[in-house]
């Protein structure tokens, strides 16, 4: 009895002094799951880098520490397009003291915008099916214009840097529309269009392919519609 006595105690006290026996380290394992790990470093995630194409160089190349790209599609809402690139230059001259070397400004023109990167010579001549293609008549006149209607506005805006990057898809899609009505040879009406832009030009592959490859090198979007 008094051997029993002790070993209760001597059991008693290894638990207070944190001594346990195998069997009741186990069960605590069972209870508490796994064993805990020693803590591993962490590993610093790379900061993604998208890949460089040569098509896509140009963007690069615009003068300017502050980049931004004005994404079109619509031509009933171009005319917002056109105010806000406005109001971008002319800002950041006037509050921040900016050229129009310290921003890089971008009007991309795509689907029912493109054609408003052609000159006079190109809507005088092809005016009935650019209207046709993008649902747009001049404001004025309620016909087909021919004119360029933001001709004298985004020459104003190039003078100022701004430059134009334009669907090559959708110009080429436009040759064959104005091919098919007048019969003449695409290939033909696509150089001449492309000869005839009215600010510095870039035919980009894709519009919609171009705003996301700006992003990749540093433009803020803003997308009109």
């Amino acid at each position: 009895m008094l051997r029993r006595s002790f070993l209760s105690r001597f059991g008693g006290a290894a638990a207070f002094f944190g001594v346990t026996s195998p069997g009741l380290h186990e069960s605590r394992q069972n209870q508490l799951g796994q064993p805990e790990q020693p803590a591993q470093p962490a590993r610093s995630a790379q900061p993604f880098q998208a890949a460089r194409h040569p098509q896509d160089d140009w963007f690069d190349q615009v003068p300017g520490t502050h980049r931004v790209i004005f994404d079109t599609w619509m031509a009933d809402r171009f005319a917002e397009a056109v105010g806000f690139a406005g109001n971008y230059v002319r800002v950041n001259k006037d509050v921040y003291g900016l050229s129009e070397k310290d921003v890089a400004v971008v009007i991309c023109v795509r689907h029912r915008t493109a054609p408003f990167a052609f000159t006079d010579a190109m809507w005088a001549k092809y005016g009935k099916q650019f209207s046709a293609r993008m649902s747009f008549v001049d404001p004025k006149t309620q016909q087909a214009p021919t004119t360029n209607v933001y001709g004298a506005q985004i020459s104003n805006l190039a003078k100022q840097g701004v430059q134009l990057a334009v669907c090559n898809l959708t110009t080429r899609a436009y040759t064959r529309i104005i091919a098919d009505a007048i019969h003449g040879d695409a290939d033909e009406i696509y150089k001449e269009l492309t000869a005839n832009t009215i600010a510095v030009s870039h035919f980009v592959p894709a519009g919609v392919v171009a705003v996301t490859r700006a992003q990749e090198h540093g433009y803020a979007l803003v997308a009109i519609g």
